[in-house]
């Protein structure tokens, strides 16, 4: 009966360390898995920025070409206010003549006597 209640905790030890070894495994397998999942994610998350690398190069490019044009529109730009100055100050000049010409218009009237225009 000995061998027979040896022969059962032996069995029973085997299964014990086969169960115990298939859940290592399993748990092995299981962080396998989790590891490849996480290598595959880097490669397209490394591929989507390499994109990204290549559109913020481009984008670069686009910008420093527009500041060119840019710098180039400065100078019209410049010419452009210094036009719309002397437009401002011929109007206040035009202003002041029409006045003179309306106090001349008046003293004119005034001398030859007669009827303001109804202008």
């Amino acid at each position: 009966m000995v061998i027979q209640g040896h022969d059962e905790l032996t069995e029973a030890l085997n299964d014990l360390f086969t169960d115990v070894s298939s859940m290592i495994k399993g748990d092995l397998q299981g962080t396998n898995n989790l590891l490849k999942l996480l290598e595959n994610m880097n490669l397209k998350v490394a591929d989507e920025y390499k994109g990204f690398g290549d559109v913020a190069s481009g984008l670069r490019v686009f910008v420093e070409r527009l500041k060119a044009k840019s710098e180039n529109f400065d100078e019209y730009v410049q010419q452009i206010d210094a036009i719309e100055q002397q437009v401002t100050d011929l109007e206040v000049v035009i202003s002041m003549l029409d006045k003179y010409v309306s106090l001349l218009e008046s003293k004119v009237q005034s001398v030859y006597q007669i009827p303001p225009s109804s202008s």
